[in-house]
């Protein structure tokens, strides 16, 4: 049988649409943006673009400030959020294809007092860029530059501080970051910033100083309960870190990886009867997942011990 080529045009245009979808998949994510008064923000663009599938798309908030992006592939995603009178955020998620993903919350700050808005804005996107390219003293410079024309931009010693601890420069990132503090003295990120400072540096009992003072009912964000609750459980305080890890399962029930944890800290506290509960929760949840023959071995050892 005769084969027909197609046209290169054709060709170029199936391979271009190819591109452009492939950040598509079965999973599904969201979030939430709001002022730093926690009023939910409404017409804020999302930008999406997936690391993987080196293509994304756009999307905005809602009058609860609410966001979503269906039928998303897993990986590293690249987000961007942008609303005029606001300074803009870029960050970093990993989504999970075929689990729930947490939500994703963000606080923009209002920027006040500036005269040249339009400037500010491209210079946040500069320093963005070169924080992406990895060129974090380059990027540094620029966020520097902004915060010395008005100190209305204080927020944006948190990016000061990120190139800094990037650089492994903690004890300058963790001057900027308590610069943040000065004026935002209960931001719960900011602390943990300033923990992970500490926790780099291998002064465990500052880091865990830190940790400790944020107050976890203001903690809304599982992942950050999650990296808390792990950061604890490797220093062997499995008392502080099942406290956060409840509080992560308690906001996202069907988080793996928590109830993965929340599983190992019982056990090692002794709570067989809490470690078969979060375990078989698991499993229900992810059966097939790679720790799934792992949880089966602890549900064993753990119902021939307690006779279940």
């Amino acid at each position: 049988m005769r084969r027909t080529a197609l046209p290169m045009t054709l060709l170029l245009a199936l391979v271009s649409l190819a591109l452009a979808q492939g950040y598509k998949g079965q999973g599904k994510a969201g979030g939430l943006v709001t002022d730093e008064a926690g009023n939910p923000l409404q017409g804020v663009l999302v930008k999406l673009f997936s690391v993987k599938g080196q293509s994304g798309f756009e999307t905005t908030t809602n009058a609860e400030g609410e966001w979503k992006a269906p039928y998303i592939r897993g990986g590293t995603w690249n987000i961007d959020f942008e609303k005029e009178g606001y300074l803009p955020k870029k960050l970093a998620a990993e989504f999970k294809e075929f689990d729930r993903n947490p939500p994703v919350e963000v606080k923009l700050a209002r920027i006040e007092g500036f005269v040249i808005l339009e400037a500010l804005m491209e210079g946040v996107d500069r320093g963005n860029r070169l924080f992406d390219e990895q060129k974090y003293e380059e990027a540094a410079r620029v966020f520097e530059d902004l915060t010395a024309k008005d100190p209305n931009a204080y927020i944006l010693h948190k990016n000061i501080g990120n190139c800094y601890f990037q650089l492994q420069n903690y004890e300058l990132a963790e001057q900027h970051y308590l610069k943040v503090l000065d004026k935002e003295p209960d931001n719960a990120e900011i602390m943990m910033l300033v923990g992970n400072t500490y926790s780099n540096r291998k002064d465990q009992v500052k880091a865990l100083e830190w940790y400790g003072r944020i107050d976890i009912q203001k903690i809304t964000d599982p992942t950050a309960l999650f990296n808390i609750a792990t950061f604890f459980f490797s220093q062997s305080s499995f008392e502080e870190a099942l406290k956060y890890c409840r509080r992560a399962v308690e906001i996202q029930p069907d988080s793996t990886d928590a109830l993965y944890l929340k599983g190992l800290i019982s056990l090692n506290l002794g709570n067989n009867q809490d470690a078969i509960a979060a375990f078989e929760h698991y499993l229900e949840l992810a059966p097939d997942s790679e720790k799934a023959g792992q949880v089966r071995s602890f549900l064993e050892f753990l119902k021939k011990k307690t006779g279940v």
